[in-house]
Parts: structure tokens; sequence; C-alpha cells
């Protein structure tokens, strides 16, 4: 049940992550391609979490970058700007939220 909750909640930030990358990147995208397009990061978060960042990050990068390229219809190389957006997002937010859970 743990590994279903933390599942639901990675793909619920990474979804929210890429649509403000992508809204921010495209204008006004709709949500579903967002939540779409966020299942390959945040199974690889779930299968590779025991691994180094230089194991885990590009393996997630190109996850999401051909995620993005085939949900949104995009061309590899605005998908790859899309996909290091959302890295971006996702790193600030995560970074806020863990000083966030922290303080606490």
């Amino acid at each position: 049940m743990a590994v279903v909750v933390t599942f639901l909640l990675a793909w619920l930030f990474y979804a929210v992550t890429l649509h403000l990358a992508a809204t921010f990147f495209l204008g006004d995208v709709t949500h579903q391609r967002a939540a779409a397009a966020s299942l390959p990061p945040a199974i690889v978060s779930i299968l590779l979490q025991r691994y180094d960042p230089i194991v885990f990050l590009p393996v997630s990068l190109l996850g999401a970058v051909l995620a993005i390229h085939f949900v949104y219809r995009l061309r590899f190389r605005t998908a790859t700007v899309l996909g290091l957006l959302h890295l971006a997002f996702a790193t600030a937010l995560g970074l806020a939220l863990y000083n966030l859970i922290g303080y606490l």
C-alpha cells in the first residue's frame, strides 16, 4: 500500500510540475496531457530510487522527453527543451517542499 501511495504522489508531483513547465513554455495546454506524460518519470523514480543520481537523472529525463514527444506531439528538440524545463521546475519545487517539510 505504501508503494502505491508513493507512486501516486510522485505521479501527481510530476504531473503538476510538467503542467507548469508546459504552460510556461507552450502556452495554454490541457492538464490531461501532463498527467499522461508524467507517468514514465514516476515509474522511473520508483524503480531506480536506490541508484545514484548519475544513473537516475538521465534515465528519468529520457523517459520524460520521449513521453513529452509522443503525448504533446512535439519535435524531439522542443520536447528536450520542455523536458529540461520540467526537470528545473521539479527540482525547484522539490527543494522547496523538502525544506518546508524539514522545517515542520
